[in-house]
C-alpha cells in the first residue's frame, strides 16, 4: 500500500526505531502526525507541547514545502508525497 513518506531528524531515529525514512499513513499533515504518535507514543512530548499545539521548534515540509505556506497542519497528503520533520536549531 503506498502511503506520504515521513523523514525524521537523525538525533530523533531513537524515537522510530532508529528509523529515518519509512512510511505512514494520513490523509492531511495533522493525521500523519496522529498516526505517528499512536505508532510511536515516545514521540509526543517531542512533537507536542501538553496542549496538544505542535511545538514551536518543528518545522514540517511536504515536498520542500513548509506547511505554513501551504495548509499548516489541514496540508492534503498524497501517496507519494515526502513529509521532512525538522527541529529548528537554537542560535544566539
Amino acid at each position: 500500500m503506498d502511503m506520504p513518506i515521513v523523514r525524521f531528524p537523525a538525533l530523533m531515529k531513537f524515537y522510530v526505531d532508529n528509523q529515518i525514512e519509512f512510511p505512514c499513513m494520513g490523509v492531511t499533515v495533522a493525521e500523519l502526525l496522529d498516526n505517528l504518535v499512536a505508532r510511536y507514543p515516545a514521540l509526543q512530548p517531542h512533537l507536542f507541547e501538553p496542549g496538544g499545539n505542535m511545538r514551536r521548534h518543528f518545522n514540517i515540509f511536504v515536498n520542500g514545502e513548509h506547511i505554513r505556506e501551504l495548509n499548516g497542519l489541514d496540508t492534503p497528503l498524497k501517496n507519494d508525497d515526502k513529509v521532512i520533520l525538522m527541529v529548528s536549531a537554537a542560535g544566539g
